[in-house]
């Protein structure tokens, strides 16, 4: 017979030649549990999706019960769910006047597909415009945008009139122009390696889009719900987009998306054509209820200022002579090494040592450091001697 291992190299499609080939089977708070016992630190928060922590009370709860009532009923948009409702509701009672209306999608890569085909109903231009190492998703339309040619180069050809510019760079902002139906943008880089853009840049984007009425989509899939430091990373530079992009913790570890903007925005997808954009499972009411439990434990019991402090003391631990630089904002966080041969050495060091770890999407060079907030300090503690020992075996 073979074994799970075998089962899932043969059965279950692969995303990279050397997948992690761990086997979970528990989960709870900061913690993973493998088949033999072990603990592990999940120092990812199944990157970035788990900001409460595995195994939540208040989210089982509100799964068993929503579960119990119905799960899928119609197709999204067709007929009234509570859950999808009250989320909504609460979402934007959290948000700018002007985002006020909730399209709930499956993933952040549909939200980013959702976003782009409203931005060119709503200006009637083609023109978008993104950003050097940015990451929006793997459909094709989130593709296009993608700020990498590397793993976009094997798919081409992709959407036309995409234009890249390069991220916190204030001289490429005058590519945006009258032909322009939106940038889109992380308000914090992730895949980067965690690049935190200056106010300035931040500002002028904003501008310009005003200027050219070119809508600003901002996508905050990893940084949005508490990770920075503040509910929505855009608050960081007192900004307000014109879509925001949400996923990844939107669910409270159930699939889950949202693109919102504002209603009158929202109805160019009502007509011309109907259906606009549709999908089958977007906004499930079990996802919803997860994710509104969730949401709802975040504002109850997450203080943002203690992430921050949280962030600030991985900070002031991790410090080691092989660390190139450490870049972070609240409890994202990224240490460079001085090569990408070096960091992968230490990850996999940290995975034996019992923290969850991995790389950039395009900081190959950067071990990521993303907890559940729900980390205390002394956990914060832990870690850090476990990633300093990790480094000091590598070396």
């Amino acid at each position: 017979m073979l074994s799970n291992r075998q089962l899932f190299l043969k059965h279950v499609a692969q995303t990279s030649p050397t997948p992690m080939m761990l086997e979970f089977v528990r989960a709870y708070g900061i913690y993973l549990f493998d088949t033999e016992g072990k603990k592990y630190i999940d120092l990812i928060s199944g990157f970035a999706v788990s900001n409460i922590g595995h195994g939540n009370k208040h989210v089982l709860h509100a799964i068993k019960e929503q579960s119990e009532k119905y799960m899928h009923l119609m197709v999204y948009g067709e007929v009234i769910q509570s859950p999808q409702v009250k989320y909504a509701q609460l979402l934007t009672a959290h948000l700018p006047e002007n985002l006020h209306s909730v399209y709930f999608t499956n993933s952040g890569a549909e939200a980013t597909e959702g976003a782009m085909k409203l931005a060119k109903q709503v200006t009637g231009r083609t023109k978008f415009i993104h950003f050097k190492n940015s990451y929006h998703g793997s459909t094709q339309g989130a593709l296009s945008v993608m700020g990498d040619e590397y793993f976009k180069s094997a798919f081409r050809p992709l959407l036309p009139d995409i234009h890249e510019l390069r991220y916190n760079n204030v001289d490429d902002l005058s590519e945006i122009d009258c032909r322009t139906a939106a940038v889109i943008c992380e308000p914090i880089q992730a895949e980067s390696g965690v690049t935190v853009p200056d106010l300035e840049f931040m500002k002028l984007l904003r501008e310009k889009c005003n200027e050219n009425r070119a809508l600003l989509i901002l996508d905050e899939a990893q940084t949005g719900l508490g990770r920075t430091g503040k509910l929505w990373a855009f608050e960081h530079f007192g900004i307000v987009p014109d879509i925001l992009l949400l996923a990844k913790a939107i669910g409270g570890g159930l699939p889950l998306g949202a693109f919102i903007s504002s209603k009158r925005n929202m109805q160019q997808l009502t007509e011309n054509p109907v259906l606009g954009h549709i999908t089958t499972f977007g906004g499930h009411p079990v996802s919803c209820a997860a994710g509104l439990a969730a949401f709802e434990f975040l504002l109850e019991n997450i203080s943002f200022t203690e992430v921050e402090n949280k962030g600030s003391l991985f900070e002031s631990r991790l410090k080691y002579s092989a660390i190139k630089s450490f870049r972070r904002k609240g409890l994202v966080m990224a240490i460079q090494f001085h090569s990408a041969e070096e960091n992968k050495k230490v990850i996999h060091q940290c995975i034996k040592n019992g923290l969850v770890t991995d790389w950039f999407l395009f900081a190959a060079d950067c071990l990521r450091i993303c907890p559940p907030l729900i980390i205390t300090e002394e956990e914060i503690d832990l870690c850090c001697e476990l990633i300093l020992k990790s480094i000091s075996e590598v070396y």
